[in-house]
């Protein structure tokens, strides 16, 4: 498995050059899948990449929900009719990658449906699968399903005992069970004829009120998802039953490559990425790894790269205006009371309440074993309770990133030691001084230092944990407190607010962008891009709507106070604020010429946004009568004649800025660095915003028939453009494919004279083979005259636009001749003969 680089895959095997995400599930399986191959290949994907494909809870339409690694999904279709897809894949010259979910599975109901959790709760620690979950086994495993406090049930007579065939279990014939409505739970031998609740009681599980998980659950979640166990992937037994029929289809031949979910939840991601390297055989393996900032991916993974938000956040930010950045923080201090510079305050405030209410579990275990240590040590242990709990609280919450990468017995590196230390410090300033030392433990604990007696090994394995469990609840917290609580609260402009982004980062300078595009070449070539993916909170072309408001802010202030105005007749009497501005710019966001939001899309959309904002309504504790109020007022107002015209209005005298917006965001990502992704659908635009909603069923029948239309005739909107761009591109890609993805690619800045055209080259072996100069900021570009006397330096050579098939020669080139009929050109160069 020797690489000529690091993070390409091993000789020999699958290096894809395009992906083209499909979300498989009962209502578009395995068969209807094999389908649309033809039409991949007619639009130039290389490898056609699936959602989970592994047996998920009833129900599933995302498959992140496994309950049983040895089967394919019965609804994809099955084991024979995946071979029968990847076959007919491979028939066609496409390579297949599959999403694979290590950190957790799905605590489905009923519960029997997860053969390995049904046993752990029916045996408890005498399981065969006891080391399967992260999961304390001294005390009953918690059970939160009950809509109401276990003694009302009781009295209630909701808990039956009850017998049945198990059907992962028929071998045993009928057993005795615990039914509450659609829940099952399995009864343990010698238990059945004790009283109901003497027999609730000696099981190795305990059934609670639902509100009781977020302070007493004893396993690890998915984030706060109770219905996600946590798995212990790094016990070799549970690797091996877990990946055994993935790894059996990869080394037959039938997976060529695999993108990993959530490796941040692992207890060490690092280990597990070469133990999932050494069994493919250096197959091509992306990881979900959020990157925060500047943050880079630890190069000892064995991995090509990421799934990309590091790639999409910088590429919106580098389209963005900055310039709009006063105007629409006025907006936003006018109606929801944020002042610009007020977003850490935010997301300090939204880490503190997901800590202290729906993890306050898992920081409370994790506060729990420190305290141990120390009351096992002499030295450390007068440090109470309280003391420690309030230093790791703080110390959580000033966490930059999803986790440090410290491991028991390996030498800590200075950048991750900087990254504790420097939240410690900032920590350090909201609490008593008192507490420094206090602090000093835990840091020296969190990083695996000496502290306390020396030569004292009785809490080794409990200083392990604290190492492993403190990295797991940074990335809960990271991810519910920043990404699903307060990105939904900070509506400067909600297009910013994206996985792994830095909403701060109004818009990125050229300089900064070509740097991060080199550096992405240098180290991860093989490392996917995205546009959109079922993770984003807003798609690709949502995104460049709502990024027009930064550059026509003062326009956007105007039809924003007339739109309010219009609405002001049947506008509730308490409409939150920070509500309202995320509402105002999600209908802009999502209303196109011919794919306008629709009423149940935005109030689904709306329901959830305002939950996850967690302020006057939330999942646990929802104000149905003021949500109804708001989801009205939303309906109201795109049922209004009057703001419908304005809305058009906007659209139509956008449509040229738009397009200015769309297409070089599509030409831009699938000719930088990195394997291009395209999620399903958005070859055209598209207004999808968070699942489900970016689920919803995609026409191929009518995108193959539009496809050809495409390249027969000069495409009539902006749908058709895109299509072209994005075919011409994934084609180039697919016929050049060293130039775009090898141990000899490169990336080239290219000088221009105005900070409205961006340019490089993707060069092979130092060559110049493929420009791309993408228009940046136009509103601002035609108020100073347009592409007047701005030029582009072009390599030597001579080079045609694969759009338009125009031909240019090298050196000093007017933007106004590249740019005449997209505002993105490609120019492939001409081989001379």
């Amino acid at each position: 498995m020797n690489n000529p680089h690091p993070h390409l895959p091993a000789e020999g095997k699958c290096t894809p050059i395009s992906t083209y995400r499909l979300q498989v599930n009962e209502n578009f399986p395995f068969s209807a899948a094999e389908e649309v191959l033809p039409y991949l290949v007619d639009l130039g994907v290389t490898d056609v990449y699936l959602s989970p494909i592994l047996q998920a809870a009833p129900g599933s339409l995302h498959g992140y929900d496994v309950v049983d690694h040895t089967h394919i999904s019965v609804q994809l279709g099955g084991l024979e009719a995946f071979k029968a897809f990847s076959d007919r894949a491979h028939e066609l010259g496409l390579h297949v990658i599959v999403d694979i979910v290590p950190n957790h599975m799905a605590v489905p109901t009923p519960v029997w449906h997860n053969k390995a959790m049904w046993s752990v709760l029916k045996h408890g620690a005498e399981s065969g699968y006891a080391n399967w979950f992260d999961v304390d086994l001294d005390s009953p495993i918690l059970m939160p399903v009950l809509g109401k406090r276990i003694g009302q049930v009781l009295a209630d007579q909701e808990i039956q005992l009850e017998k049945m065939v198990v059907p992962t279990e028929p071998q045993y014939g009928e057993q005795w069970v615990l039914t509450y409505y659609e829940h099952v739970f399995p009864v343990a031998k010698g238990t059945e004829s004790l009283p109901l609740s003497v027999l609730i009681e000696r099981q190795h599980y305990r059934l609670a009120h639902w509100k009781v998980a977020d302070e007493e659950l004893n396993y690890r979640r998915f984030f706060d998802v109770g219905t996600l166990a946590g798995l212990r992937i790094e016990q070799e037994e549970v690797f091996q039953a877990t990946h055994a029929l993935i790894l059996n289809l990869v080394q037959t031949g039938y997976i060529d490559g695999l993108r990993v979910d959530h490796p941040d939840g692992l207890a060490n991601p690092t280990e597990y990425f070469k133990r999932l390297h050494e069994a493919t055989g250096g197959q091509w393996i992306v990881a979900e790894k959020i990157l925060e900032g500047d943050e880079d991916l630890p190069s000892n993974w064995p991995v090509a790269g990421t799934t990309g938000y590091d790639t999409a956040w910088r590429l919106h930010a580098l389209l963005t205006e900055p310039a709009g950045a006063m105007p629409l923080g006025a907006i936003m201090q006018n109606i929801a009371g944020d002042s610009p510079s007020s977003l850490p305050s935010i997301i300090r405030a939204a880490k503190a309440q997901i800590i202290d209410t729906s993890l306050a579990a898992e920081v409370r275990r994790v506060g729990t074993l420190i305290w141990q240590i120390c009351q096992e040590d002499i030295r450390l242990r007068d440090y109470t309770f309280r003391s420690l709990i309030d230093c790791l609280r703080e110390l959580v919450i000033e966490f930059d990133r999803y986790r440090a990468y410290v491991a028991a017995l390996e030498p800590v590196s200075d950048a991750t030691r900087a990254v504790v230390e420097d939240a410690a410090a900032r920590a350090r300033t909201r609490l008593d001084d008192d507490l420094d030392d206090a602090m000093d433990v835990i840091v020296a604990l969190v990083l695996g230092d000496e502290v306390g007696s020396a030569g004292l090994d009785v809490s080794d394995e409990r200083r392990r944990e604290v190492m492993v469990r403190f990295q797991q609840i940074c990335g809960a917290v990271q991810a519910k407190g920043v990404e699903d609580t307060a990105f939904y609260r900070w509506t400067h402009m909600t297009s910013l607010n994206e996985v792994g982004s830095t909403p701060e980062v109004f818009s990125l300078d050229i300089d900064r962008f070509h740097a991060f595009e080199s550096k992405l070449q240098s180290n991860w070539t093989a490392t996917m891009t995205c546009g959109t993916t079922h993770d984003t909170k807003r798609g690709e072309d949502v995104r460049a709507r709502i990024s027009l408001l930064s550059q026509r802010s003062k326009d956007w202030a105007s039809l924003l106070n007339e739109m309010r105005a219009l609405s002001r007749e049947y506008r509730p009497a308490h409409v939150d604020g920070r509500a309202e501005n995320l509402m105002w710019q999600t209908i802009v966001g999502t209303w196109g010429a011919t794919d306008r939001i629709t009423a149940d899309r935005l109030t689904g959309y709306l329901t959830k946004a305002i939950r996850e904002q967690k302020e006057w309504t939330s999942w646990t504790s929802s104000d149905e009568r003021r949500e109804q109020e708001f989801l009205k007022y939303a309906c109201a107002i795109i049922s209004d004649p009057q703001i419908i015209e304005l809305l058009d209005e906007w659209c139509e005298s956008n449509t040229d800025l738009l397009r200015s917006v769309i297409l070089p965001m599509k030409a831009l990502q699938l000719t930088l660095p990195g394997v291009a992704d395209v999620y399903q659908g958005t070859e055209i635009t598209a207004t999808s915003l968070v699942d489900p909603d970016n689920r919803r069923p995609v026409d191929f029948p009518g995108l193959a028939q539009m496809l050809d239309k495409v390249f027969a005739s000069s495409p009539q909107n902006l749908d058709e453009e895109k299509m072209l761009i994005t075919a011409s591109l994934l084609r180039l890609r697919r016929d050049l494919p060293s130039v775009f993805v090898s141990k000899d690619s490169g990336y080239q800045a290219l000088p221009t004279s105005s900070g409205h055209c961006v340019a490089f080259a993707r060069t092979l072996a130092g060559e110049p083979r493929v420009v791309t100069v993408a228009t940046r900021r136009k509103a601002a570009l035609d108020e100073i005259g347009g592409w007047d006397e701005v030029s582009v330096v072009l390599p030597d050579g001579s080079w045609q636009d694969v759009f338009t098939g125009e031909v240019f020669q090298g050196g000093a080139t007017p933007a106004t001749d590249l740019l005449d009929t997209f505002p993105v050109s490609v120019l492939k160069k001409i081989e001379e003969s």
